[in-house]
């Protein structure tokens, strides 16, 4: 293995974070529809549990409220119930042949709370990310260890990380300023 491999494998792990606290995001919701709200809804289908995607359509109506249009008339009763224990704080209303799903907007204190969140999940990410770099740098001490590069080759490639890792951080911290933005807009 080499510095190149170590630096190669440690930026795919960052990205990996990124892309993971972007999709935990999605689940928070912000002022208006978005269709990504339901994603992590399952529903009971045939005895297994399905994503909602998977059973229904899920459409943005209007900027308050999304529209659920299952494959199948009868697992209306049971999307509606799977939305209500999701824990979103949902009310959805059935119908005879879809599911309708208002938004309330959000309270002052709800969207504090949800910045909390926010923030938290940021966190989490950061320091996932100086995780990776703790284990890219074993990693190159490894290597030195085993004399298989010198030891300007290793203060090079700490630096290189730091560098990285600084350019990740900074990457959380504009995708937590701007769900942040989003969720305090009213």
């Amino acid at each position: 293995m080499t510095v190149a491999d170590i630096r190669k494998d440690a930026e795919t792990r960052m990205k990996k974070s990124i892309e993971g606290l972007k999709s935990e995001l999605t689940r928070l919701r912000t002022g208006r529809a978005s269709a990504s709200l339901l994603d992590h809804v399952q529903i009971d289908y045939y005895g297994a549990p399905a994503p909602l995607s998977q059973v229904a359509a899920v459409m943005v109506a209007d900027a308050r409220s999304l529209v659920v249009t299952p494959w199948e008339k009868n697992l209306i009763p049971k999307i509606d119930r799977a939305i209500r224990d999701a824990g979103l704080g949902l009310n959805p209303v059935a119908g005879s042949d879809n599911v309708r799903v208002p938004l309330p907007a959000l309270s002052e204190e709800r969207r504090k709370e949800m910045v909390k969140i926010v923030r938290q999940e940021g966190e989490g990410a950061r320091v996932a990310i100086r995780n990776i770099r703790r284990d890219a740098l074993g990693q190159i001490r490894e290597l030195l260890r085993q004399k298989a590069i010198s030891e300007d080759d290793e203060r090079r490639a700490a630096e290189e990380f730091q560098k990285l890792t600084d350019r990740f951080v900074d990457e959380v911290d504009g995708v937590v300023e701007a769900k942040e933005s989003d969720l305090m807009e009213v």
